[in-house]
């Protein structure tokens, strides 16, 4: 009885020691982050621009906007401005305004990633443009950045190649549809079929190296060190704020080309203005922030073209002037009424006003003629440059809505968009002084010409009439 007793003890002992076996804790389910997906395309855009931003900033191309760009365009000295550090600013305006707008898009990139650090990615830029705060370490060395541009080059090249054999693709699928609905033979169906099936292996495998299949985590992370590194290298070139990293410094070249040795050190180079360092002017632009500021520089003065919106139009119009006066003999009257259609009613005034009492002379001396067009020659070769641009910055900005990736190499300041309305239009109506008088000097001439011509020909023909 005692043994039965002790055995029922032990039998309930095990019974409860299996009972109060817990199993073993799952495995916490892997979260497979979201891929960028069709986004790749908008992605490698805006590395496109990034990359495009930081060749901009390279030593070659500051030395070359000092010397070049700014020193040797005769008509930006003649019509937008002749103060260099201004000039030097309004380049660094621009290049801030356009690295703004695409950390606009980076951080809607961010907000989609699973990582919480970049969620904050608008606020951090902008915290690190105004007082160059940068927790998080996301300025890069040059190093690093340029394994990172390297990188970024890839992925936009592979993506470029991703949209382009996606579209043919597409164009392959819809013709296969149209053969089925049109009961083609079934050998052009089926080679049709084999095509498709090696183009969507091809559209696979580029998937796989482009941006498409890599993480929103990854992607933004790549976006957002580059754009906190092209700042903080707008900065250290331009001369603007604290301290900046000196691994971002490519050499001493760059530095020296903007900061040139007779600006004064008692001048702070801030938002592209030679300005007095005070401490009210220094509160003024904390309160107005980085971006802020640049942005009001890079707004057009009241008294630019660009405010007047006539910018492009007298590009148009001063590039339709040059062709004529390279060949006034070709211009007909129909032409001629074109141009003056083209004038604004402030170029016709100043025109009426040059041209009053001279309708009535001829335009016959060569030597006067001669001198009119050297004289336009050397107007053309101050202004035409300016208008090529303006043609060059629009057409750049409208193939940048149709395509993938931009390429934005003419700056605003080399353009007319901001040079001065009232010294722009006394050289258009310069030109179209010169052009009336050489335009009328080779009709007369053509005219005696062919009054010689005329009058030699019923010579001869009265002489054999005679005979």
């Amino acid at each position: 009885m005692a043994l039965e007793t002790w055995l029922v003890k032990v039998k309930t002992a095990i019974s409860h020691s299996f009972d109060v076996v817990r199993p073993a804790a799952p495995n916490p389910k892997l979260i497979k982050k979201s891929n960028v997906g069709v986004l790749a395309f908008e992605i490698a855009g805006l590395m496109s621009k990034l990359l495009h931003l930081w060749q901009s900033l390279s030593d070659k191309n500051i030395v070359r906007l000092r010397n070049e760009t700014i020193s040797e365009l005769e008509g930006v000295y003649k019509i937008v401005s002749d103060d260099e550090a201004f000039l030097l600013g309004l380049a660094c305006a621009e290049l801030a305004e356009n690295l703004r707008l695409v950390a606009k898009s980076v951080s809607r990139i961010c907000t989609k990633c699973e990582d919480p650090s970049v969620w904050c990615f608008e606020r951090l830029f902008d915290e690190f443009a105004n007082s160059g705060r940068d927790p998080h370490g996301w300025v890069l060395s040059l190093k690093e950045m340029e394994a990172r541009i390297k990188k970024m080059d890839r992925y936009v090249t592979v993506t470029c190649t991703l949209y382009r054999e996606m579209e043919e693709l597409s164009v392959m699928e819809s013709g296969l549809s149209k053969s089925l609905k049109c009961k083609e033979n079934e050998s052009s169906v089926s080679e049709h079929q084999q095509k498709i099936f090696w183009q969507r292996q091809e559209v696979k495998y580029l998937k796989e190296r482009s941006i498409w299949n890599r993480s929103f985590d990854a992607v933004a992370s790549m976006l957002a060190r580059s754009t906190f590194t092209i700042l903080a290298r707008i900065k250290l070139v331009f001369g603007i704020g604290g301290p900046c990293p000196q691994s971002l410094t490519r050499s001493l070249s760059a530095s020296a080309a903007v900061h040139p040795d007779h600006i004064p050190s008692s001048c702070l180079f801030v938002s592209g203005q030679s300005m007095k360092s005070s401490r009210l002017e220094e509160k003024k632009d904390l309160a107005d922030g980085f971006f802020e500021s640049n942005s009001k520089l890079i707004k057009p003065p009241e008294t630019t073209l660009g405010a007047a919106a006539l910018a492009l139009h007298y590009a148009n119009l001063i590039i339709v002037m040059e062709k004529m006066i390279k060949s006034p003999q070709l211009v007909g009257v129909d032409a001629r009424d074109d141009l003056y259609a083209m004038l604004p009613s402030s170029i016709r005034s100043l025109l009426r006003a040059r041209l009053k009492g001279s309708a009535g002379f001829p335009a016959s001396d060569p030597v006067l003629a001669g001198e009119w067009r050297e004289a336009l020659g050397r107007i053309l070769g101050w202004l035409s440059p300016l208008a090529y641009n303006m043609i060059k910055w629009q057409s750049e900005r409208s193939f940048e809505q149709q395509n993938l990736v931009p390429r934005t190499n003419v700056l605003l300041l080399q353009t007319l968009y901001f040079a001065n309305k009232e010294k722009t239009e006394a050289a258009i109506s310069e030109l179209l002084v010169g052009l009336n008088y050489i335009w009328r000097f080779e009709r007369e001439m053509t005219a005696k010409a062919l009054f010689q011509c005329s009058t030699n020909l019923n010579g001869i023909l009265n002489v054999k009439i005679s005979s």
